[in-house]
């Protein structure tokens, strides 16, 4: 049987019979490896300014290859400030590149030669080159230092190009040799430049705000030419543009904006340039509402379209209507009714004293007739005319291509069709076989639960072991061929169908019969978890919590106090989920809302930095239930090291609840903004976080996951994103990293059901689908090596998502040909072999967390 994703491709190639376009790419879905180590990018297509000799030719520049002599290695010794050797890749088309990978030359060990930093220069016609800079000017990248290990950056801001060159760079003369990889997606916009008036400054009563497009890479002196920027990052701006998502830029690095007073005309015009002639269907501009700041959308655009060489004589007119009740920013769709044009000319008339735009995109099909290329370029040379693309096809020849188009449709259609049966065929045997699997592991609870209580009254130590729960399990998987490769095993995950009379919650996964195994003190060992119920009602993480207390918290009542709504001020969404958000709010007077128990570092006349989970008022009434309960839930949980519920607001529409948020943000963006001390971070005057200061938030974080664990709650994403940060290097754990479209990359979707941290998760969650404390154990094991990477790298970086699931396969095997992690460079080996004992393969080999904190504490002493 083709895998799920063998449908996907399918599917994909049907739409592109269609030419369809999509109109907005995300930066943080948009990872993909782009071939260099995939092979998909061909020798031809890698060149090099000079070579030490055959063997580190520019075709052995892949990452992760071992071919030739193991690198691509210029001719000479690279010298400071020496900016003539490059290594050059051509995507043959335009992409949209977020994420850079390089690698020395290690050879097996013969090879010690690597690139400390390099540069960036990339083009999108192959004649005009631009040099790579970060949002504060940069232009050196952080290489590698060693021969061996891959070292990703994020290009922010992301680049639109079809050729790459990497330039290594150095502060001495040395040898340097790189393989490198491109991460990104194909740019199908089509767009390669947009001209328009420079941005302004808008003054404020305190501080200036400047709207200026700081990333913009053509020309900018009074007005912007030949260039892309800000308006196509995949970025969009706030509701309040003094604010961004960006740490460490100025008010308004969002948004490119004017002014009306500068444009007697009454209008800015920006226009579009496209690879080729489109039939265009839709532009989106992304704008923002603040009236209260004299800022509104455009209230009309008047657009001119060229398809040859001459403009239309008549524009298309479109008018939003001005919105001066809602001020949240917003996607303008403006219908362009299939114009067929390599250019687009837009003037957009003022509303208010000010305009802002954060975003441009634009939707389009591929055009049959008249296709052009990009300006400034020819067709390839060599090529006869009926083969030029901007040749026109004449209609007999139409009419067969497009006979031949339906055809292949049709079977494609046919094959889907048979894999889409063959499935739901195969998954209708699978519930049946679940069906009396269930009924067996009933009765197997049953006798577990018999049997404990007839040891508890003869004082024995008794506990159901794992080896009976996992054979459950291997019933419902049996060890056939599908088992050889796990990326078809994933397929068969139990699906756990729910009635629509009970809500999928975290109390009813944790009331199923498959969710404990019972001891001898009366609740269970571990909990365990339906994979489905991970993500909470906004879109945050929910608590596996067993039957038993679950049961026990529901006698009980929320003793929680009634925050006054009108005392938040809101600063900025941190996240979404299908029924409800989360704000990052500032609460006035939260100290008189507090037990005398939890003390604010914070004077009572100072405003308190809260996240607030909001329940959309939309949302039915099982999310209603269910947002209720985790409020129960969260009241109970009282450690210095976990984050508190403070307050609810539940007396009125949209039900809230108020936690803590620190001051410092989320554990990955602070260490990733931080250097370990040493010469690297003096030179780069980058603030620094010593070891043993490293040890003491790991310290904290398995301490805040000894009291989860001895509650028997288990965490199911425990990650640096999950733990927030305050003074003194003080950690609490939280539960909303998976809401945040900034971690939208560290979340795989399995067959559209469930969105999993797979690069987190144990073996046993992700086949098996079984999250305990155990698992959260794995996942420590995880966060701890993020730690001492100061977040500079997302776990088993070198592998495709498919790829992690498949080492899964290879722990479950335990043939020895699973991967871990490797040793951070700042960590001593009694810390690796904690890592390591957190990935046993048995789980009742793994150390508890109070045995991880312990070990931790004592390193700091």
């Amino acid at each position: 049987m083709k895998r799920p994703w063998d449908v996907h491709l399918l599917l994909l190639s049907l739409l592109s019979l269609f030419g369809a376009v999509t109109s907005q790419v995300n930066p943080g879905v948009c990872r993909y490896p782009l071939g260099m180590s995939g092979g998909q990018i061909q020798d031809e297509d890698i060149s090099a300014s000079s070579q030490w000799s055959e063997s580190t030719a520019a075709r052995y520049g892949r990452l992760d290859f071992e071919e030739g002599d193991g690198a691509w290695c210029p001719e000479i010794t690279v010298e400071p400030d020496h900016l003539k050797e490059f290594l050059q890749i051509d995507l043959r088309s335009l992409h949209f590149i977020t994420l850079v990978g390089t690698q020395g030359r290690h050879a097996g060990g013969i090879g010690n030669e690597f690139a400390q930093m390099y540069k960036i220069k990339y083009s999108r016609d192959g004649s005009r080159w631009i040099s790579w800079r970060n949002r504060q000017g940069k232009q050196v990248i952080e290489g590698n230092t060693n021969a061996y290990d891959i070292v990703l950056r994020d290009l922010e801001p992301p680049i639109i190009a079809r050729f790459v060159r990497f330039m290594p760079v150095t502060d001495h003369s040395m040898n340097v040799c790189m393989r490198v990889e491109l991460y990104g997606c194909e740019w199908l916009d089509g767009l390669v430049s947009y001209n328009g008036p420079a941005g302004e400054q808008m003054t404020l009563p305190s501080y200036s705000v400047y709207v200026n497009d700081s990333v913009y890479d053509g020309a900018v002196i009074h007005s912007m030419t030949e260039g892309l920027g800000q308006l196509t990052d995949g970025e969009c701006g706030l509701d309040d543009f003094t604010h961004s998502h960006v740490y460490n830029v100025w008010p308004g690095y969002d948004y490119v904006g004017w002014n009306n007073e500068s444009f007697p005309s009454g209008f800015v015009e920006i226009m579009f340039e496209f690879d080729r002639t489109r039939n265009f269907t839709t532009m989106k501009v992304h704008c923002n509402n603040m009236f209260s700041r004299h800022v509104k959308a455009f209230r009309q655009v008047v657009c001119y379209f060229r398809s040859e060489s001459d403009w239309e004589a008549n524009p298309l007119s479109f008018s939003p209507g001005v919105d001066e009740k809602n001020p949240s920013a917003r996607f303008v769709t403006v219908n362009l009714s299939n114009h067929m044009a390599s250019a687009i000319k837009c003037q957009f008339y003022f509303a208010d004293a000010w305009m802002l735009f954060s975003e441009i995109t634009f939707q389009s099909d591929t055009a049959m007739y008249n296709t052009t290329l990009a300006p400034g370029t020819g067709p390839p040379p060599n090529i006869p005319p009926e083969e030029d693309p901007t040749h026109k096809v004449d209609d007999s020849n139409t009419r067969i291509l497009i006979g031949c188009l339906v055809a292949i449709i049709f079977i494609l259609v046919a094959i889907i069709v048979i894999i889409l049966w063959r499935q739901v065929w195969q998954k209708m045997l699978e519930k049946a076989s679940r069906r009396m699997l269930d009924d067996e592991l009933t009765a197997s609870l049953s006798i577990q639960s018999e049997t404990f209580a007839y040891n508890n009254n003869n004082n024995q130590s008794g506990s159901s072991s794992e080896q009976e729960s996992n054979s459950t399990y291997e019933r419902i998987f049996p060890l056939g061929p599908d088992y050889q490769e796990p990326s078809r095993f994933i397929c068969k995950l139990p699906e756990f169908a729910q009635s629509s009379e009970e809500p999928a919650s975290t109390s009813t996964a944790a009331s199923k019969s498959t969710t404990a195994t019972v001891i001898q003190d009366g609740v269970p060992h571990y909990a365990e978890a339906d994979i489905v119920n991970l993500q909470g009602v906004t879109g945050s993480n929910t608590y596996a919590i067993p039957a038993l207390t679950m049961d026990l918290l529901s006698g009980k009542d929320v003793v929680v106090e009634e925050f006054p709504r009108k005392l938040l001020t809101f600063k900025e969404k941190l996240g979404e989920g299908q029924f409800g958000e989360v704000h990052l709010c500032e609460a006035e007077g939260m100290q008189e809302f507090m037990n005398k128990e939890f003390l604010f570092d914070i004077p009572e006349d100072q405003p308190v930095l809260v996240a607030v989970k909001m329940l959309r008022s939309d949302a039915n009434k099982n999310a209603r239930n269910d947002f209720l309960k985790e409020i129960k839930i969260m009241s109970r949980l009282k450690d210095p090291n976990i984050i508190r519920l403070l307050a609810v607001c539940i007396y009125s529409d949209p039900l809230c609840m108020i936690t803590e948020y620190m001051e410092n943000g989320d554990l990955n963006q602070f260490l990733s903004r931080h250097e370990p001390e040493g010469q690297l971070a003096l030179l780069s005057n980058a603030p620094t976080v010593s070891f043993n200061n490293l040890c003491y938030m790991a310290a904290q974080i398995a301490s805040g996951m000894k009291y989860l664990s001895s509650l028997n709650f288990v965490h199911r994403d425990l990650a640096t994103r999950n733990c927030l940060v305050g003074k003194n290097y003080t950690i609490k754990i939280a539960d909303f990293g998976m809401s945040r479209n900034l971690y939208s990359g560290d979340y795989y979707r399995i067959q559209g059901r469930a969105v999993l941290p797979i690069r987190w998760m144990s073996w046993e969650s992700i086949l098996l689908g079984k999250f305990t404390t155990a698992s959260d154990v794995w996942a420590f094991g995880v966060t701890l090596w993020e730690v001492l990477n100061f977040c500079k790298e997302q776990p088993y970086s070198q592998l495709t998502d498919e790829q992690v699931i498949e080492n899964t396969g290879e722990f479950f095997r335990d043939q020895k040909r699973q991967i871990y992690l490797p040793q951070p460079v700042l960590c001593p080996d009694s810390l690796y072999r904690i890592m390591l004992s957190c990935w046993r393969r048995n789980t009742k080999e793994r150390p508890a967390f109070q045995d991880i904190h312990r070990a931790l504490v004592e390193m700091q002493a």
